[in-house]
């Protein structure tokens, strides 16, 4: 078999295309609903990079220790036991992966019949948003070069349209929209509300994919090397990107225009640039999304993919074509996904698995105060820099904003939980016909 690997260029590009996606052309809209503050909206987006930064140098020192694909399915099962890597492996395929594609799909398509009169939007949103992701499926799962270069030519399009974007909103808007982006003393009980908790559940979706270069840990050039650095420079660059992105939004666009809709970048493009500006924007903004459908059809699969290498029951996961990539994984991923796409209510999508994967990075990420009191002699290619600052930082936001996300909306955060457990009764299951020793 071919033994290519990604660069770190690519595996980058992974990254920040993962992160850049459904949450940041989506989320305002369902924030304004509560929160009307901009100095508060953009704390949001602000904090939530915190979050994620944080979160990556913890990732960071797990992935140089345990250099395997599989992200929090490898981590888990060695910190752990191998029942919560399994059921961190099946919440990220069920939920962390298929989910999100799908959602990433839906919005790309509505964006892209922003242009189309409304009674034919419905039906031919379903079938671009189906058709791309079947069109990914087949280019991921052919070569790695195809693979490669598809998406990083997607994301450098991606990232240099979202600065043009910005830049030209800026400059061509005469009246910019009244909102405050200075604080004043009523922000302070926003701040500490359960809508501010919500919406940064909403934040965390958007920024989900920085941890996405763990996925591919086993097929990254040095990767105790080059993991920290890949994961670092993306999440980065993104907080910069969404805290840019927000920010032109609400100096764009009315706020009322905004609250509750899903295409706040199409609607923010219509009042920077006019109708006929906006519909075309619109479609450029539709580009963005293929990276984001594209990045996680790439790394999603390599978490089924080291579930089949250790479970012999799903070993047909684990089979690859002759340039060592795992297809069937890519197929059962992209099949996942288009059943959200025909069946699935967005919002409803957004907040439980908003919820569940940030659930999953929890357990992970105080899994280094687990590793390193176990294992304090493992070696250690990179540490978490000012450890233990960054975990707890993480550990302490996340949990606040679970807690609230139970409390206010319990359907979701319950459907996230059983989610988990049916990954549970899968384990057992298939633990009990016959199960292998995750490898080292």
């Amino acid at each position: 078999m071919a033994t290519t690997k990604f660069k770190f260029t690519t595996v980058t590009a992974v990254v920040i295309a993962n992160m850049i996606g459904t949450g940041v052309f989506t989320s305002l809209g369902f924030q304004l609903l509560d929160i009307q503050s901009g100095f508060v909206i953009l704390l949001l987006w602000a904090t939530g990079g915190l979050i994620a930064v944080c979160g990556a140098m913890t990732y960071a020192e797990l992935g140089a220790a345990m250099p395997r694909s599989g992200g929090e399915y490898n981590f888990l099962a060695r910190i752990y036991h191998p029942a919560a890597g399994f059921v961190s492996g099946w919440t990220s395929a069920t939920i962390g992966f298929a989910g999100p594609t799908a959602l990433a799909a839906i919005t790309f398509a509505a964006y892209a019949t922003s242009v189309l009169p409304g009674e034919l939007s419905g039906w031919v949103e379903k079938v671009l948003a189906t058709g791309l992701v079947v069109i990914l499926m087949f280019v991921h799962s052919s070569t790695r070069r195809s693979s490669g270069r598809l998406q990083m030519a997607f994301t450098v399009l991606k990232v240099g349209i979202i600065v043009v974007f910005c830049l030209a909103a800026i400059l061509v808007i005469d009246e910019p929209q009244p909102v405050r982006f200075l604080p004043t003393s009523g922000d302070g009980g926003l701040i500490t509300s359960g809508a501010f908790a919500v919406s940064l559940i909403y934040v965390s979706y958007a920024y989900t994919g920085w941890n996405a270069a763990t996925y591919l840990s086993s097929e990254l050039e040095d990767p105790q090397q080059t993991l920290p650095r890949i994961l670092l420079t993306g999440t980065l660059v993104v907080t910069g990107l969404y805290v840019a992105l927000n920010f032109v939004f609400l100096y764009a666009a009315p706020v009322d225009a905004m609250q509750g809709q899903v295409e706040v970048g199409f609607i923010a493009a219509q009042s920077a640039f006019g109708e006929t500006g906006g519909r075309l924007t619109g479609i450029v903004l539709a580009s963005l999304l293929i990276s984001t459908v594209s990045a996680m059809t790439i790394a999603g699969p390599r978490v089924l993919q080291v579930i089949g290498e250790d479970f012999k029951a799903l070993r047909f996961l684990a089979k690859r074509n002759e340039d060592n990539i795992p297809g069937n994984a890519i197929y059962v991923q992209s099949t996942l996904a288009v059943v959200f796409i025909l069946t699935s209510s967005f919002e409803s999508i957004l907040v439980f698995a908003g919820f569940t994967l940030a659930l999953n990075s929890l357990a992970t990420v105080l899994g280094v105060f687990v590793l390193r009191h176990n294992q304090p002699d493992l070696p250690r290619p990179y540490r978490t820099f000012l450890y233990p600052l960054p975990p707890l930082i993480y550990l302490t936001l996340t949990a606040w904003t679970l807690g609230f996300v139970l409390m206010t909306r319990p359907v979701e955060g319950l459907f996230g939980l059983g989610v988990i457990g049916s990954g549970l009764l899968v384990y057992l299951i298939t633990h009990a016909k016959s199960r292998q020793q995750p490898s080292a």
